[in-house]
């Protein structure tokens, strides 16, 4: 049975230990209003506390996956350039930045399916996902400097992560529009596919037999060593393995693994 919730500008859905989480604003191609900020950040922070999802698949309705900032919408909500730059003075991470970075926060990895137009911080929203599949024909670009601003939805902690710290630069520096299959080529997506949703949830399916803690831990593990030194990174393997070793699901994962069938592992608290 699935676990269907709606709310403005996105949906829910839990299913078979998979979250499908839905953009839903798609006579607007998905573009960030306000509402459609609080929404997508307030999906990640349900699900951070829902013990039973063990992947999620991140995806638009309509058109397109999602073709950045409403200028108009938030302006409309905003109408003071002071009220504009506030959320820029919060504590990080800011209001702006928070719909991206409760996705890298999340304990379970995350799975973008990119199709349409997926521009400045909609490309930023994907860019948070684990994995990205997009379609041949999408478009993908780092937008900002077409309106004379930096991207600033925690791009720090993505795209130099992924490309070379040049191939960020001149993607930033230009806006250049790229097809999915020139982002593929760049890795800037992980794989291309005719049906990235299809695709998505196949690899979340596969995610989801496996053990949830040793996921999770494994999540944790390589976002927290990618700026460790080698004596950080080296003690937070063993840590997280020490949790792991003789615990009921990594013992589970051996008796079905023995015995060539599917697993039965119980939800971490």
């Amino acid at each position: 049975m699935a676990d269907v919730a709606t709310q403005e500008r996105v949906a829910i859905e839990i299913a078979d230990h998979v979250a499908t989480v839905t953009l839903t604003r798609p006579e607007k191609h998905n573009a960030l209003d306000v509402a459609m900020f609080e929404a997508i950040a307030q999906a990640a922070e349900r699900l951070a506390a829902e013990p039973s999802v063990r992947a999620v698949v991140l995806h638009g309705e309509g058109p397109s996956f999602c073709s950045g900032l409403d200028v108009a919408g938030v302006m409309a909500n905003q109408p003071g350039s002071d009220d504009l730059m506030a959320p820029l003075r919060e504590a990080v991470p800011n209001w702006f930045q928070r719909p991206v970075y409760r996705w890298i926060e999340l304990p379970v990895p995350v799975i973008a399916a990119i199709h349409g137009h997926c521009l400045g911080g909609g490309l930023q929203i994907a860019l948070a996902a684990d994995v990205r599949f997009a379609r041949p024909d999408a478009r993908l670009s780092v937008l900002e400097v077409k309106w004379g601003l930096i991207p600033d939805m925690a791009i720090t902690r993505t795209l130099p992560r992924l490309v070379g710290i040049d191939v960020a630069k001149e993607l930033a520096f230009t806006g250049r529009m790229i097809s999915g299959s020139q982002a593929d080529e760049l890795g800037l997506v992980t794989h291309v596919a005719d049906d990235p949703l299809s695709a998505a949830h196949e690899l979340a399916a596969e995610i989801a037999g496996r053990s949830p803690n040793a996921v999770r831990a494994m999540k944790r593990l390589f976002n927290e060593s990618w700026t460790g030194s080698p004596e950080e990174t080296l003690r937070l393997e063993a840590e997280l393995q020490l949790g792991l070793l003789g615990a009921s699901n990594q013992l589970e994962a051996v008796r079905a693994g023995m015995a060539k069938e599917p697993a039965e592992f119980v939800d971490p608290s």
